[in-house]
C-alpha cells in the first residue's frame, strides 16, 4: 500500500505539504461518476491531474499548509442552442488552502480569493479533481456557431395558412365586408 503522502485516493494533506511532494497521473472519466453523470455517453476521455503540496509562512509567522491542482480534459455536451453534441474543453488550476477546522475554513473562504478547505488526513484528490472539474462546466454549453442552421418550428396550422393565404388577404376580406374563417 502507498504512504499517505504519495497515495491520491487517501492523502494525509498536511504531510503532504510538509515533504512538498508533487504528485500527477491520470483517471478515466469512467472512475468520475457525477462528472460521467453530467455529460453525454460519448465523454470518455483521460483526465490528467497533477497536485503539489506547499508549505507557506503565514501571516502570524505560522506555517500554512496549501495544494495547487491542475487537471485537464474534454467533455461531450449537448449544445442547448441546437440540441448536437459538442465537445468541451476543461481546464483547472486552483490553489487550496487547508486550515484546522470546518469553521475556520468557513470564515476564511468567504473572504478569501482562493479556495479554502478544512485540513483532511484522508484528502481524496479524485473526488476534489471531481469537484473542481463539476465546477468548471459551462452552465449553458452551446455552439459559438452551430454547424447546422436551426429550424424554425412551425405549427401545423401555421403552416396550412401560409399555403392559402397571402399577407393582405385578411385585409382585402375586411374591405369587402367578409371575414374569413
Amino acid at each position: 500500500m502507498k504512504s499517505r503522502v504519495t497515495d491520491p485516493r487517501h492523502l494525509d494533506a498536511e504531510a503532504f505539504a510538509q515533504e512538498s511532494v508533487r504528485l500527477e497521473g491520470r483517471w478515466s472519466q469512467d472512475d468520475l461518476l457525477r462528472l460521467k453523470q453530467s455529460t453525454l455517453p460519448e465523454s470518455g476521455a483521460e483526465v490528467a491531474w497533477t497536485a503539489e503540496g506547499e508549505r507557506r509562512e503565514g501571516r502570524a509567522g505560522s506555517a500554512e499548509t496549501w495544494l495547487h491542482l491542475t487537471a485537464e480534459t474534454s467533455v461531450t455536451l449537448q449544445c442547448q442552442r441546437c440540441l448536437s453534441p459538442m465537445t468541451v474543453p476543461l481546464s483547472i488550476d486552483s490553489s487550496i488552502q487547508f486550515v484546522a477546522g470546518e469553521d475556520a475554513a468557513a470564515a476564511l473562504d468567504a473572504d478569501s480569493e482562493h479556495d479554502v478547505l478544512a485540513l483532511s488526513r484522508d484528502l481524496d484528490l479524485l473526488t476534489l479533481v471531481e469537484d473542481e472539474l463539476l465546477l468548471a462546466l459551462p452552465i449553458v454549453p452551446r455552439h459559438e456557431q452551430c454547424p447546422q442552421p436551426l429550424a424554425v418550428p412551425v405549427s401545423p396550422e401555421e403552416e396550412e395558412a401560409g399555403k392559402e393565404a397571402h399577407p393582405f388577404a385578411a385585409l382585402a376580406a375586411l374591405k369587402r365586408g367578409h371575414l374569413p374563417n
